[in-house]
């Protein structure tokens, strides 16, 4: 175990123990050991793995703190692997030098306006376990090339740009598990111009990624942003499953935003979302350009727009979810465009105004879709339960569509408008509207004791 005080040094916070550090890392054994104490840096540390490695830094059971006092990240990991998650495609030392450098139970705060936390670059088996990082830039980004990394049980706060980046970089598994991912001003989990497969975020807690706790200027983000419309990017087999996804409104902000251009050849697929609370945004989910998406088992609350926003997507599975608000500033809704091939089952959504929602049209929203099943599903005190334009090929059944406030404001149950075909409606149950239940160019065909009640 390598003390960095027995190589010079000093950890008061004052002075600059960069060289100190780094004679540490070129005559060390390896194990990268800070005794308490705040360690003060002005240049990145870098580490070659192919001819420092194996590497471990510990931090003392996060006693010890790196302030980074100059630009770039307080540590930099540099790899050789140019292979895959394969055995066989380990060249060179990957396998004996280079394999698992673990980062443990140390804290990087950031002095520096463009200081990061961590760099990783060609790395293989890289983890992260017990780590904080805090008024950075960027907390852990990984760039270029890397594969099989494991981010645990870390605090990735309050830091000026993204949380955990994934940036211009081609990585195949990941995981990302029990952290708490929060404050960061443009996003908690964000990957952009990257190709990514086997995603894994489980059991976080990411919450408040955007412009307002550093009182800056909006930008646009989400607590988890994967942006695959650049040139060869593509993001696949990802899951998000049991976290806690929370934020306050910012404008073209979302919990979760998904995208892509509409004709991609690998447009964003293969993703599971699911058991998961996200809420307080502008829009909770919103999905564009996206194939092949499940979104089963959450509750999605409290929106500005919508809390489902879909665009220009296929083959969507929706099941299970509650929609809802929960404070009286907030709204509830989803919406549809030039989408096809949806399922939306047993889910429900809630609208708790008395009088109606201000620029909500329906509690679901259909435009310019085709191939469209909604079953099983209630729809409760909204303007309209389900409204479509220009929609052809929607199949409803067995849904209840029911205003139960007091003084019922329902103006139709089902309104179908514009030009459509092949639409139907059968056995759903009605409640009382105050215009004719079902409107336009959709067939029904109701149970006889489930028709509707009038007007």
């Amino acid at each position: 175990m390598s003390n960095v005080l027995r190589f010079g040094a000093v950890g008061d916070g004052v002075t600059d123990d960069t060289e100190a550090i780094k004679h540490t890392v070129a005559n060390g054994d390896g194990m990268l050991h800070f005794p308490p104490g705040t360690y003060r840096i002005t240049r990145p540390i870098e580490i070659n793995l192919a001819k420092r490695g194996p590497l471990g830094i510990d931090g003392t059971s996060g006693t010890a703190r790196i302030i980074m006092a100059g630009q770039g990240p307080a540590f930099r990991l540099m790899g050789a692997h140019a292979g895959t998650g394969d055995p066989g495609s380990r060249k060179g030392n990957v396998a004996t030098q280079q394999r698992m450098p673990t980062i443990r139970n140390i804290e990087v705060e950031g002095t520096h306006a463009e200081a990061d936390g961590f760099e990783l670059v060609q790395t293989m088996q890289s983890v992260f376990e017990g780590v904080m990082v805090t008024r950075c830039r960027h907390g852990i980004h990984l760039v270029q090339r890397n594969r099989n990394v494991l981010i645990s049980h870390c605090h990735i706060y309050f830091n000026t740009g993204v949380g955990i980046y994934l940036d211009d970089v081609n990585l195949h598994q990941i995981n990302i598990a029990s952290c708490h991912i929060s404050y960061n001003r443009l996003g908690g989990i964000r990957i952009e111009r990257s190709e990514v497969r086997n995603l894994q975020i489980t059991g976080n807690d990411i919450e408040y990624n955007n412009h307002k706790p550093h009182k800056t200027e909006p930008e646009p983000t989400a607590e988890i942003y994967i942006d695959a419309t650049a040139e060869g990017a593509s993001v696949n087999e990802v899951t998000i499953a049991s976290n806690t996804i929370q934020a306050t409104g910012s404008p073209d902000g979302a919990n979760i935003c998904i995208k892509e251009k509409r004709n991609a050849s690998r447009p964003p697929g293969l993703f599971a979302i699911s058991g998961n609370i996200i809420g307080s945004q502008e829009n909770n989910v919103h999905l564009t350009g996206c194939y092949g998406i499940a979104l089963n088992g959450n509750t999605i609350y409290s929106c500005e727009h919508r809390n489902l926003l879909i665009e220009n997507s296929r083959l969507i599975n929706i099941s299970g979810n509650t929609f809802r608000r929960h404070t009286t500033k907030y709204g509830t809704g989803v919406r549809f465009t030039s989408s096809s091939d949806i399922t939306f089952n047993g889910c429900s959504i809630l609208d708790e105004t008395k009088v109606g929602q201000a620029g909500l049209n329906a509690l679901l929203e259909l435009e310019q879709c085709e191939r469209i099943n909604i079953s099983g599903s209630q729809f409760i005190n909204g303007t309209i339960g389900v409204a479509a334009t220009d929609c052809s090929h929607v199949l409803l059944t067995g849904n209840t569509l029911h205003d139960n406030r007091e003084e019922p404001i329902a103006r139709h149950a089902l309104r179908f408008t514009g030009q459509g075909k092949g639409n139907i409606s059968a056995n759903n149950s009605i409640g009382k509207t105050i215009d004719q239940a079902v409107a336009g160019n959709v067939k029904t065909y109701p149970l006889h004791h489930l028709k509707a009640e009038g007007k």
